[in-house]
């Protein structure tokens, strides 16, 4: 009994200590849900509207808290037709290729569900991706502004 004490401490330490896990997803999934949330970075700085379009599920809903002066909601909101039309006028192409932040990194994946999170140039998107016949599809952006240095 005196051993198991020591025994049942050290695994609660263990645990407790651990860094999270990667992902569990399979190979071909992450690679996907890699792929899907690229098309939507690249497709902002290329000015690309059919690939942010492929990356994006029709009923998108793409949010930043932050207090609109002109209605004073203080949840901004654009839809999937508002940001391919954004990028489809430009997008990001003025941003210099040096300046262009691209990263990307999957934070959790269970089932078909896909939380990533994307840094840009003035921004850090977090994204909701789901599955829908055999495809990822990011249905939901929660974004934040960069501080301005």
């Amino acid at each position: 009994m005196r051993k198991l004490i020591p025994l049942t401490s050290l695994l609660l330490l263990v645990s407790f200590a651990a860094p999270a896990q990667p992902p569990s997803a399979s190979p071909e999934d992450l690679t996907a849900i890699k792929a899907t949330a690229l098309d939507y970075v690249e497709s902002y700085y290329e000015g690309d509207p059919a690939r942010m379009e492929r990356a994006l599920h029709p009923d998108l809903a793409k949010r930043i808290a932050r207090r609109d002066q002109k209605s004073g909601k203080d949840l901004q909101h654009m839809t999937a037709p508002e940001l391919v039309a954004l990028v489809a006028k430009g997008g990001g192409k003025s941003v210099p290729k040096e300046k262009q932040v691209r990263e990307v990194k999957i934070l959790d994946v269970f089932g078909n569900a896909a939380t990533v999170r994307a840094d840009m140039v003035g921004w850090i998107d977090y994204m909701h991706l789901a599955k829908f016949d055999g495809k990822w599809k990011i249905v939901n952006v929660l974004w934040e502004l960069r501080p301005k240095q």
